[in-house]
C-alpha cells in the first residue's frame, strides 16, 4: 500500500511515499524509491534497485541480496539486516544509518562508508575487513567477534561500545577513541588477563 502523506511535526523528518506491510519477497518492486518510508516490509532481493533517501522501519531484509543497488542517505531503524553482504552495493553515494538493528554476521568488506551510522546496534561477527569507517559515527554496539582486519578505524569514537577485538598492528586507530573500561578489547591477541 502506498500513500502520500504529510505530517506537521517540523522535528520529524518525512517522506513523500509510505509503504506498510508489503512483502516484496512476493510483489515485484520499482526500480527506484525516492523520499519513502518503508514500514513493517519483508525484503529478499533489492539487487538493482536504487534507494535515496528512504526509511526502513521495522523491516526484515535478512539475507537479502544486494547486488548493484544504490543506496543513498538510507535509515534502517529497528530492522533484522543479518547476513547482509552490503559490501555488493554501489559505492557512489553509499550512505547508511542503522538504529536498533540486527546486523549480525552482515559484510562490510573493503567498502568505504562515508557519513554512516550505527547507533545501539548488534554487530556479531560482522566483517569490516579493509573497510574504511574513519568517518563513521558508532554509539553503543555490541561487537562480538566482529572482524576488523586491515580496517581504517581513523578518528571513531569507541567509548560506548562493547565487546570489540582490534588489533592496533592489524588496522589504522590513529585518533580512535577508547574508554578505559573496554581496553581489553585492543589486548586480546595477547592472550593476557586483566583484573
Amino acid at each position: 500500500m502506498i500513500t502520500s502523506r504529510k505530517t506537521n511535526t517540523p522535528a520529524a523528518k518525512t517522506y513523500e511515499n509510505l509503504i506498510e506491510r508489503a512483502d516484496f519477497s512476493l510483489e515485484r518492486t520499482d526500480r527506484a524509491y525516492e523520499s519513502t518510508e518503508f514500514r513493517a516490509c519483508i525484503f529478499n532481493d533489492i539487487s538493482g534497485i536504487a534507494f535515496t533517501d528512504c526509511l526502513f522501519s521495522s523491516c526484515n531484509l535478512s539475507n537479502a541480496q544486494v547486488s548493484k543497488a544504490k543506496a543513498q542517505d538510507l535509515t534502517f531503524r529497528d530492522c533484522k539486516l543479518i547476513g547482509i553482504n552490503f559490501y555488493q552495493m554501489l559505492d557512489f553515494g553509499f550512505s547508511l544509518h542503522f538504529e536498533n538493528c540486527l546486523l549480525d554476521y552482515a559484510s562490510f568488506d573493503k567498502k568505504k562508508m562515508n557519513k554512516s551510522s550505527f547507533k545501539n546496534c548488534r554487530l556479531h561477527g560482522v566483517n569490516f575487513s579493509k573497510a574504511d569507517l574513519s568517518k563513521v559515527t558508532m554509539a553503543d554496539c555490541d561487537l562480538a567477534d566482529a572482524i576488523f582486519d586491515g580496517t581504517n578505524l581513523s578518528g571513531i569514537d569507541f567509548t560506548t561500545n562493547r565487546n570489540f577485538s582490534i588489533d592496533p598492528q592489524l588496522n589504522l586507530v590513529k585518533k580512535t577513541r577508547f574508554s578505559a573500561a573496554t581496553l581489553s578489547g585492543l589486548l586480546t591477541k595477547f592472550d593476557i588477563i586483566i583484573e
